[in-house]
């Protein structure tokens, strides 16, 4: 398929995704603070760069976009042009995210994530019920929580 906007157009286009400050890491943030959790934004010093860390609980939080990190739910899809650029990007993105957890745990963090899906499209979550799950895991010893459209994952 022949891409409808020029090189440049796209590039642009392109240029404008952010890696950080996301709106769905934007609500996540705004919740928290609102119950009262401090964190810090993409430390430096832990593998992956998390997006929101709590010291205090030794934990971390990523928020990861569906797209980007090749979640098997209705916000994903295989783009239509260049598939193979997009086949082997998506591939190493899931890479490092598998590759960042076994980190994290290995040296004591806990580690919870949340997808887009929860918080947006036909799937998403009452942020309600988010909040009262990523508090609840928090103030827990569970290992790990992974929060979906429509669904949970605890690991012990």
């Amino acid at each position: 398929m022949v891409d409808i906007v020029s090189p440049e157009t796209r590039s642009r286009m392109m240029a404008g995704i952010r890696a950080k400050d996301t709106k769905p890491e934007l609500i996540i943030r705004k919740t928290l603070h609102a119950h009262g959790f401090r964190y810090r934004l993409h430390d430096k010093n832990l593998p992956g760069k998390p997006d929101l860390s709590f010291p205090r609980y030794r934990a971390v939080i990523m928020v990861h976009g569906c797209f980007w990190h090749g979640h098997n739910c209705h916000l994903f899809k295989w783009p239509s042009s260049r598939e193979e650029f997009w086949r082997k990007k998506i591939k190493r993105n899931r890479e490092k995210d598998s590759e960042t957890l076994v980190t994290l745990h290995d040296t004591g963090w806990r580690v919870m994530t949340i997808w887009e899906c929860a918080l947006k499209g036909r799937t998403r979550l009452p942020l309600d019920k988010i909040t009262q799950d990523m508090s609840t895991w928090l103030q827990s010893d569970q290992t790990s929580l992974e929060i979906m459209g429509n669904k949970r994952k605890i690991a012990e």
